[in-house]
């Protein structure tokens, strides 16, 4: 008489060893998740690479509005150009944050301002680009731009 057991098949180690590696692979896909979920603001963020640093650009006009907002704040002005019509130029600034420390406040801009502003401008020549400096209606000269390498 026999009384040894078989074996248990492999498929036994074999399912065990499977829920193993599933348990892990969707630990590793919940943690992706969770890391691609924080990490939003870090690819949303664009590049510089819109405006032309090696040009800048002085206009004049009046202010339509200003937005302080994170990540950059911004405003408009109203230009007008040499044959009677009027350009709208988009300036986008650095955060409120970074804009605070070199003088301005929520209240610095206010729409019918009439001021003076040198930017660096856009590449593709739509009025408008990223702030260096402005002259305000007091004649205060508020210039917020972070120091680049190799600029003069």
């Amino acid at each position: 008489m026999n009384t040894h057991q078989p074996a248990l098949p492999r498929a036994c180690g074999s399912a065990k060893r499977m829920r193993r590696l599933t348990a892990r692979w969707t630990m590793a896909a919940g943690f992706a998740v969770v890391l691609a979920l924080f990490s939003t603001p870090a690819y949303v963020h664009h590049s510089g690479a819109m405006f032309d640093l090696s040009k800048r650009v002085t206009v004049s006009g009046t202010i339509i509005d200003f937005h302080w907002t994170n990540p950059h704040s911004s405003f408009k002005v109203s230009v007008p150009n040499k044959d009677g019509t009027t350009s709208v130029w988009a300036v986008e600034m650095n955060s409120p944050n970074n804009l605070v420390r070199v003088g301005w406040k929520r209240t610095t801009l206010k729409a019918g301002d009439k001021v003076t502003v040198t930017v660096r401008p856009l590449r593709d020549g739509t009025p408008g680009g990223q702030y260096v400096s402005i002259v305000l209606p007091n004649g205060k000269v508020l210039g917020g731009e972070q120091s680049r390498q190799g600029e003069k």
